[in-house]
Parts: structure tokens; C-alpha cells; sequence
């Protein structure tokens, strides 16, 4: 009954399944390998900005370029405040508002966007705290220049003037006359009543879209895995049946033959 088992089709039935079993295994084992990656990466970089706020602050020009390792540390900066802009749809303990931030410039030339602090509500030039004037040395936490789309971080264009919706050189470079640092610090203590903004995680080290896509990846490679031993039992007792059928002389021939040109047009 179980002859056709040695057929040539039957081979490579066999062996495809041997393969495709264990390469979804694998594979889906690998995606959820990276979704663990991804978690744990997660827990150590929101430990790091905990350890950071306690870590003596260093000169801006020691923590550049911004990468993973120094995102979130502690800076120190000294210069003139300048342009002040403020940056809508801002979210802070669920509530919605505004960071302000003002350029920061320094003696070499160049400015540093600083987030002096966030207020509740839409945005309002007028409700927001004038920098201190004068030489300022400001402390607060480093981070890498925001990209639009990412991290909730808006992507929305034709904002009023002295708005921007990204905190970056590329959002900046056309809203003030100044030369840019590619970074942005947030200060530990909100300047003028404002309320601090704290520091995020470094790219990539938070449970993001990405991190969800391994996730859903990680199952779809396991239910394909099910799938083929799935199809090869359905296929497998589809040719039991038609050999007992044909022993007990119930199916004709002919139609035999049919239902077997079925069943590898199905394969």
C-alpha cells in the first residue's frame, strides 16, 4: 500500500519536507533570537541613561560624534543663547505640549540646539521663557539629531514660523544663521519653571516597530514549519486512500490515474 513511497515524486516530496522543516526552524529560531537581542539591548540601554545621570559631565567636544555609546551621557557646554525655536506635538507623562529650545552658541563658532525645558498645551512664543542673557554654561544629557518618521518624532512640514517638528542639523540648517552641531542636549533641570525633558535611549536599543517585526517574523517561519507537515500528512493520506480504494477494486482504473495526476498537480 505504501509502495508509491519509493516513487521519484515521493523522493522529492521526502526531501523537501527534511529541508523546509528544518530551515523555518532555524530561521524562525534566528528571528526570535534577534527580537531577544533587541529586548535585552532595551533593559541595558535604559539602565545606561540612569547610570548617566549620575556620571560626572564631560566637554561637548570629548562625547562627539554622537554614537551608543555616548548618547545620553552628560555634557557640559558654554556659550551665548540665541534663536529660540519650539517644537510641537511633544508628549511628556501623557500629556501633550511643546519643548522649547534654543541655539546655544559657542566659541568655536558653531551652535548647539538645547532643550531648556517642556510646557502642557499648543504651542505659544509667548508663553515660553526667554533664555538667560549673557555667557551660560548649561549641563544636560547628549543625544543624536532626531530623524523624521522615527520614534515618534514628527515628520509633518509647513509648521508656523519659529516652530520645527525635528530636533536636527538637517531640520535646523534652513531656521537659524548658524553653523550646527549634529546633536542636542536636554537639561537636567527644566530652565525658567519649565518641566525637564528626560533623556531617551540610544537609535535602535528600544523596543521599536523593528523589534516587533522579528517578533512577527519569528512566527510566521514557525506556522510555515507546521504548514509542511501539515500538507505532507494531507498529501500522504490522500495516496493511502486511493491505494486501499483501488485494492478493493472501488476505484476504477482510469480514475485512479486521474486522481493521482490530481494530486500532483496539487504538489
Amino acid at each position: 500500500m505504501y509502495r508509491f513511497l519509493l516513487t521519484s515524486r515521493w523522493w522529492g516530496i521526502n526531501v523537501f519536507v527534511l529541508l523546509a522543516i528544518p530551515f523555518c526552524i532555524f530561521m524562525g529560531s534566528w528571528q526570535l533570537s534577534r527580537f531577544q537581542a533587541r529586548v535585552d539591548s532595551s533593559h541595558q540601554a535604559t539602565k545606561q541613561v540612569e547610570t548617566d545621570r549620575t556620571e560626572a559631565a564631560r566637554p561637548l567636544a570629548e562625547l562627539l560624534p554622537v554614537d551608543q555609546n555616548t548618547s545620553g551621557r552628560q555634557t557640559t557646554a558654554t556659550g551665548r543663547y540665541g534663536k529660540q525655536l519650539l517644537v510641537p506635538d511633544r508628549q511628556l507623562d501623557g500629556k501633550n505640549g511643546y519643548y522649547v529650545l534654543t541655539l546655544l552658541r559657542t566659541d568655536d563658532g558653531k551652535a548647539l540646539p538645547v532643550v531648556r525645558g517642556w510646557l502642557p498645551g499648543k504651542p505659544d512664543a509667548a508663553k515660553a521663557p526667554a533664555a538667560p542673557t549673557g555667557e551660560v554654561t548649561v549641563t544636560g544629557s547628549l543625544q543624536a539629531s532626531e530623524t523624521p518618521g522615527d520614534n515618534g518624532v514628527s515628520a509633518q512640514g509647513g509648521l508656523p514660523s519659529g516652530q520645527t517638528a525635528a530636533i536636527s542639523a538637517a531640520s535646523l540648517v534652513n531656521l537659524v544663521p548658524y553653523h550646527l552641531y549634529d546633536a542636542w542636549i536636554t537639561l537636567d533641570k527644566g530652565d525658567s519653571g519649565m518641566t525637564a525633558v528626560p533623556a531617551s535611549a540610544p537609535a535602535n536599543t528600544g523596543l521599536d516597530l523593528k523589534a516587533f517585526q522579528n517578533l512577527g517574523y519569528t512566527g510566521e517561519w514557525f506556522v510555515f514549519s507546521g504548514f509542511v507537515v501539515f500538507m505532507w500528512f494531507r498529501l500522504l493520506r490522500r495516496e493511502v486512500e486511493f491505494a486501499r480504494d483501488a485494492e478493493l477494486g472501488l476505484v476504477p482504473e482510469d480514475e485512479n490515474d486521474e486522481n493521482e495526476e490530481a494530486a500532483h498537480a496539487t504538489v
